[in-house]
């Protein structure tokens, strides 16, 4: 399933050499230890494949997202998981775009290199979910510095990473003109903060995410480390959500191009009944269903990354993408387990790993539902539901 015109081949067939060094095995160790990939996030980042995004005069590539899906729709379709350093792509935005001079100055190239990892992102909270304006996370400016309370849910990677981006409010919800107005941007350094005012505990879940939840108590931040101007926050993560939706659809677009890849192949060996069960159209069609469904969605995935490059308004496009390749994915990995039949159940195959794995799409980063709200509000006119 290649097609001839893929954009960035270059980028592509260095992230499956890669990838190569990381095969099932590795992937099945960790997931019933429930361990970080260290081993593979450290590989990607002195390939340079994280810092893609980050200009060259803060020591990344300077590429577009348009590279940034190339890298991970790969990784993905090797069999790898993405998951445990995407945010590092996009994350960084909210410091490139809205940070200081002096901020970018002191962690842009320091994210680059590895020397220190951003990949946390602290804005779900369990009583706001995704109606972000809600947040209950509070940061009150004392003298030189923030002192935050409050609480987040669902935040992957916390344990593993250098830097956060933490959403706060600055001021009261029913102070402010408007629900997003007085939501700033806390950059927040983790080494320092834990066991400071912030606790984090893990949350087990089916798959090996490294999700946690993250507690806050007087949390002291430095007034330096506000990002933009305060109470403007919400505005500057809106952007970066973009980018989340476009690099998670692209991720998806790799899971089901794993399953079609790992079903087609297995239609071809499995003989039963003296010839092999591809020959049979109930084994044949859904495959070719799948890659249908995919194909689509992956032209939806390219224009999305196409427009967030041109700096157009993508916001439409971007869940719209993310909702397409979500529903492929799972369509494709719903797939490969029936052909494999009772084979789609056994850890060595990978095909049970990689169907968890993508399931997580249908909720996260926003949910199908809210994406269907978005589309008929703002592409259709229609009033809001809420």
């Amino acid at each position: 399933m290649t097609s001839e015109t893929e954009s960035f081949p270059e980028i592509r067939e260095a992230v499956r050499r890669l990838c190569a060094d990381f095969p099932g095995e590795y992937w099945q160790k960790l997931d019933r230890e429930r361990a970080y990939p260290t081993a593979f996030v450290t590989a990607l980042t002195e390939a340079g494949f994280l810092s893609v995004l980050i200009p060259e005069e803060y020591g990344g590539s300077g590429l577009g997202l348009q590279a940034a899906t190339a890298v991970l729709e790969e990784i993905h379709r090797s069999g790898c998981n993405g998951g445990a350093c995407h945010a590092q792509m996009y994350t960084m935005g909210t410091v490139l775009k809205h940070g200081s001079d002096a901020q970018k100055q002191m962690y842009l190239p320091k994210v680059a290199s590895g020397e220190l990892r951003l990949q946390a992102f602290g804005v779900t909270e369990p009583t706001a979910g995704t109606d972000t304006t809600r947040i209950r996370t509070f940061a009150k400016r004392t003298g030189d510095k923030y002192v935050v309370n409050g609480q987040k849910i669902w935040i992957s990677r916390a344990e593993h990473s250098d830097l956060m981006v933490l959403l706060v409010r600055t001021t009261p919800r029913e102070e402010c003109a408007k629900p997003s107005d007085g939501i700033s941007v806390l950059l927040v350094d983790m080494r320092q903060a834990l066991g400071n005012g912030l606790t984090i505990r893990p949350i087990r879940t089916m798959l090996n995410h490294a999700t946690t939840e993250l507690f806050f108590d007087d949390l002291e931040v430095p007034a330096a480390n506000l990002i933009g101007e305060e109470g403007r926050g919400f505005r500057y993560i809106l952007s970066g959500m973009n980018a989340e939706r476009i690099l998670i659809a692209s991720e998806c677009i790799g899971d089901g191009r794993f399953f079609i890849d790992r079903a087609s192949a297995y239609a071809k060996d499995r003989n039963v009944f003296g010839r092999a069960i591809g020959e049979n159209q109930g084994i044949q069609f859904p495959i070719a269903r799948a890659y249908v469904q995919l194909s689509a969605a992956s032209g939806m995935v390219d224009a999305a990354a196409r427009m967030f490059d041109e700096g157009r308004d993508c916001g439409t496009e971007a869940n719209m993408a993310k909702m397409l390749a979500s529903e492929a994915s799972w369509y494709a990995a719903d797939m490969c387990v029936q052909t494999h039949g009772g084979f789609g159940f056994a850890e060595e195959y990978d095909v049970e790993r990689k169907f968890r794995e993508t399931r997580l799409y249908q909720v996260a980063p926003i949910s199908t539902n809210l994406i269907l709200s978005h589309v008929a509000t703002h592409a259709l006119g229609l009033p809001k539901s809420f």
